[in-house]
């Protein structure tokens, strides 16, 4: 064989060692990349659980504690009838009382209403759209 020969079967082995040397580069970086992922994951659930055993906690406190509001104010409302009870029937302060809290509670109803018509539809519509541009900008820079 010429010196020239040997010289580019050098360089193609050179190349194709170079090709698997990349590609094996390429592997490793994809399996370590999905480990993290799959490690973060890991995180974020244990995390989710742990605060969402605070959060049933916490929300079981407070149906307790409403709970025990709601016969607070049931006895507060017996006493507001009781004294309007001194200078009227008995029926008609219960009467009185029992129309200012459906007042109370008509306006409350029509505020929660307003309200629960802006959260619908139950979509994170600002998170969804930035996940469609970051797609986006991916899909861009992949092709370039």
């Amino acid at each position: 064989m010429s010196p020239s020969a040997d010289g580019r079967i050098t360089a193609e082995r050179d190349a194709q060692a170079a090709e698997q040397g990349t590609a094996e580069l390429v592997k490793q970086a994809a399996q370590q990349v999905s480990e993290l992922v799959r490690g973060e994951l890991r995180l974020a659930v244990a995390e989710i659980k742990d605060k969402g055993r605070h959060a049933g906690k916490g929300a079981g406190l407070f149906g307790g504690a409403g709970t025990v509001a709601l016969y607070g104010a049931g006895a507060l409302v017996a006493a507001v009838i009781a004294a309007l009870a001194l200078v009227l029937p008995l029926w008609a302060s219960a009467l009185i009382v029992a129309g200012v809290l459906f007042a109370v509670a008509a306006v409350l109803a029509l505020l929660g209403r307003r309200e629960t018509s802006q959260a619908t539809p139950p979509v994170p519509q600002e998170a969804a759209e930035g996940i469609k541009e970051d797609v986006n900008t991916i899909k861009e820079r992949a092709h370039r």
